[in-house]
């Protein structure tokens, strides 16, 4: 437990910490009915190629929704979906994640409710997720 707490300050502190890699940051609108993601790297530049996915409950990769296009953007169908609240995660390589909370309704996201996840909750919740999995393979 002492060992998750340290990890979680040292996760901390390096988030406040200057990195060279750029941020990437997404953003849901809906055009002509269709509702479409735009993401793009802190300097500017469209995150091609990057996936688009929802998460599963327990923070692992679920459905792949698809992949930028080389603007940054891609129109999602969210029409199959269950109504409730799903993380999504926009997946522009190694350093460069950005997670959306997205309530959905009726196949529609409500736009004024979606919640970019800061990075730092998402690490400390990976770090609980391992520390679970180590607990169960130890017991």
């Amino acid at each position: 437990m002492m060992r998750l707490l340290l990890a979680a300050v040292l996760l901390t502190l390096a988030a406040g910490t200057p990195v060279r890699a750029h941020q990437i940051e997404s953003a849901l609108e809906y055009l002509d009915g269709d509702l479409e993601l735009s993401t793009r790297f802190s300097n500017g530049e469209p995150a091609a190629g990057a996936v688009v996915r929802l998460l599963q409950a327990d923070g692992t990769p679920g459905e792949e929704l698809g992949r930028t296009d080389a603007s940054g953007q891609i129109r999602l169908d969210l029409n199959g979906v269950k109504d409730g609240r799903y993380d999504l995660q926009v997946d522009g390589g190694p350093g460069h994640r950005d997670y959306l909370e997205v309530p959905v309704q009726a196949g529609r996201v409500k736009l004024d409710e979606v919640v970019q996840s800061p990075i730092v909750l998402v690490l400390v919740g990976l770090l609980v997720n391992v520390q679970r999995r180590r607990n169960r393979h130890q017991a």
